[in-house]
Order: C-alpha cells, then structure tokens, then sequence
C-alpha cells in the first residue's frame, strides 16, 4: 500500500460481522466451483482413450475443464493476476479503479441525479405531509422547540459587544453614509402615505398630547406666567393661561376627532409634496443627505447601536432560556397549528411539495455534476488491493456462480459438439 492510500484510510467501511458472514459464503462457493473443476478434470482422466459412450464422457469433461478454467480466469482477473502473473488486463479493479470511479460517476449523474427524475421522486414523496406527521408525533415539536431554543441562546451569547460596535461602525453606518437613500425614503414614505399607514400614528400623536393638555394645565399656566411681560398683573396671566389652555385642547380634540380637518389635510400636503422633493428635487435631496450624514457620524450612533443589540440580545437570551417563556409557548403553539395544516390542508400540501421538488431539481441541474464527483473523489482515494478485497467480499460468492455455470454449460457445449463432429 503506497503512503498516499495508506494516509487515506482502509478502502471501505466495514462490518466485522457481516464480512465474516461473506467471507464464509465466498469460500463455501469457491470450493464447490473448484470442486466442479476437479470433478471434471478426473472423470476426462479416467475416460481418456475409451470408446462408446466414454468419449462422448471424456469430450465433455474435457470442455467443462476449459469452461472452468476460462471462467475462472474471468473471475479472478478482475480481483487480481491470476496465479500472481502480470498478464495484461487482469487486476482491473487494483488497476484500473480511477476509471471505474468514473464511469460510476457518470452512470449516476446520466441516470439518477436528472433534473426530471429527482422532482418526479420529490414531488411524489409527500414531503410536507409526512413533516406535518413527524412534527404532530410523539414530543418532536417539543424537542424542536427546545434544541433550537438552546443553540440560538448559544449563538447570541457568543456574539462579542466589540464585534457588533466593529459591525456598526465599520460596515453598516459608512454604508448608509455612502449609499443615497433620499430616493429611496421618499418612495417608503409615498408607500406609507399611499396606504393611509400614518393614520394611525398621527390619531396616537393626538391622543397623547390631548390627554398630556387635560392632565397639566398648571404646567401650561407657569409657562404663559414665565413668557408674560413683568408688568402685567397675575390675574391677567391666570386668564391669558387659562383661555390658551382651553383654545390648545380645543384645537387638539378637534383635529383629533375630524379626520378631514384642515391641519391633517394641510400635513398630508406636506408630506406629499416631500415625497415629491426627495424623489426629484436635488436641492431636497441635498439638505437630506446632509442631515443623514451628520446624524450618522455621530459617535452616539454606535454607542447606542451596541445598547440597543445588548438590550435585544439579553431580552431573548432570557426568554429563550426560560421553558414556560412566552416565547417558546407561542413558537410551541404555532409547530402544532403548523403541524395540523401540512397534515390536513391539501393546498399547502401541494405548494410545499412543490417548493421542494422545484428545489431539488434545481440543485440537483446546477450542482448535480459537482455532488457526484465525490464518487470519482472519494474512490480515487481508495487503495487498490483493499478495495478489490472488499468488492470481491460483497459480490464474489456471486461470481462463482460464473465459474459453475461456465463448467456446466462447456461440459454441454463439448458433448454436443463432439456428437455433432460423430454424425457428420
């Protein structure tokens, strides 16, 4: 064994057992064809030069030896030389085992790892059934749960304060400063307006500054006090505070309560008109960008980037590690609500079988020819003499029934021809 295969490995893995069991049926095997031979080599001695019906005995012995002895010859060449001889093209598979790896190689990839015969086999497999089935039984949604829990927990405890401020720094904010996203604000923002989606934040807006106005009218009054001129009297600021601390929540209710009063329209105005500037307007465009940089340099910015990743990372750490946490409760409910439909739902059955036979045959018609050269890669790596023992381990108690129909079937051959040879 060269140093090479040798670092390699042994050819192929192995069973003691099992090899034990083959070894035992491949010597059985041999000694019966062997047998044969010897059988048909003492009945040609004791018929030679007889006449009658012995030479017809002795003919066919005679070619049963050569059926036996060729076939034997077949059989061991593919193995090794026979009787240790270096006969041309014997030893095939110590010799030639580069180019059996692949052929194998292209055997497979023309037969099996085609695009149409792996999405025929995936897509009727039922895949998203038998998941659902997997995932509805016994505790697996359970252990999912619990050992995805753990590896994510895992995962962000192990992410470093440094990297993420390096992350921040180093790539995501000099990104964004280089990148021109006013076009691409205004085109959200347009969205945002489009879906009437800032509805909901202005009616919030609204609501807390009119419940702030109801609850701190003496704030609003110190104030007028503090702005009015030190010559008027207190009971004119009392009355100048109060009265604009009427007309403000006034004002607020009715904005709020109106949904086409002047002020929102007026915002939504505003706001169409800069969706309008940041797409188009250079000039708008400008001061943006301007105003995104300065924000962006900031050294806050990733201060308070690391304290926001902390804050998250510490908020899931918690939940993922507690087993009762509302976390891992809801990812629990929506395994079995997941579970329940790929089992019953036929729609989603026959989209996710699908997904994943459209899956494999992508794979396997960009990236097929790649996987099946870890056949050629993987036998090329094998050393020749073990990987011939081993073949003739798995498959050479069935090539001596070569040997045997080959001193069965020269035995026939011989006695008709030689009956043939007697009648012409």
């Amino acid at each position: 064994m060269t140093e090479r295969n040798a670092a390699a490995g042994p050819a192929l893995s192995s069973d003691p057992a099992a090899d034990e069991a083959r070894r035992r049926g491949l010597r059985r095997m041999r000694v019966v064809a062997t047998s044969l031979l010897v059988v048909a080599a003492v009945v040609f001695l004791l018929t030679r030069e007889q006449g009658g019906a012995w030479g017809y005995v002795n003919a066919a012995a005679e070619a049963a030896m050569v059926g036996a002895i060729a076939d034997w010859f077949a059989v061991t060449a593919l193995f090794r030389h026979p009787l240790g001889l270096p006969i041309p093209h014997t030893a095939i598979i110590p010799r030639r085992k580069a180019s059996l790896g692949a052929s194998l190689q292209e055997f497979v990839t023309e037969n099996f790892l085609r695009p149409e015969v792996v999405k025929e086999r995936l897509d009727s497999a039922e895949l998203t059934r038998r998941a659902g089935v997997w995932l509805a039984e016994g505790d697996h949604a359970e252990r999912l749960v619990r050992e995805g829990s753990k590896i994510t927990a895992h995962a962000l405890t192990r992410v470093k304060r440094d990297d993420v401020a390096a992350l921040v720094r180093d790539a995501i904010v000099p990104r964004l400063v280089e990148e021109p996203l006013a076009p691409v604000a205004g085109k959200l923002l347009g969205d945002v307006l489009a879906e009437r989606a800032h509805v909901g934040m202005v009616d919030l807006v609204l609501d807390e500054l009119h419940a702030w106005l109801l609850e701190n009218e003496d704030e609003v009054m110190a104030l007028v006090g503090e702005r009015a001129p030190w010559w008027t009297p207190q009971w004119v600021d009392e009355r100048v505070g109060s009265r604009l601390h009427l007309e403000a929540v006034t004002w607020v209710q009715e904005i709020r309560d109106q949904p086409e009063h002047r002020a929102r329209r007026a915002l939504d105005g505003w706001l169409g008109r800069l969706v309008d500037d940041l797409q188009s307007d250079e000039a708008t465009q400008e001061r943006f960008e301007r105003l995104k940089s300065r924000m962006l340099n900031q050294p806050q910015v990733t201060t308070t980037g690391v304290a926001i990743w902390d804050a998250l990372r510490r908020a899931l750490v918690e939940t993922l590690q507690d087993e009762d946490g509302m976390l891992r409760r809801r990812a629990l409910q929506e395994l079995h609500a997941l579970a329940d439909r790929l089992q019953h739902d036929t729609e989603l059955q026959a989209r996710g079988d699908r997904v994943v036979a459209d899956a494999g045959a992508y794979l396997v018609e960009h990236y097929g020819s790649e996987v099946a050269t870890i056949i050629s890669a993987t036998v090329d790596r094998w050393d020749g003499v073990e990987t011939a023992r081993k073949v003739e381990l798995h498959v050479g108690r069935d090539l001596q029934f070569i040997r045997i129909n080959g001193t069965v079937v020269g035995g026939l051959a011989g006695l008709v021809i030689h009956t043939l040879s007697h009648l012409v």
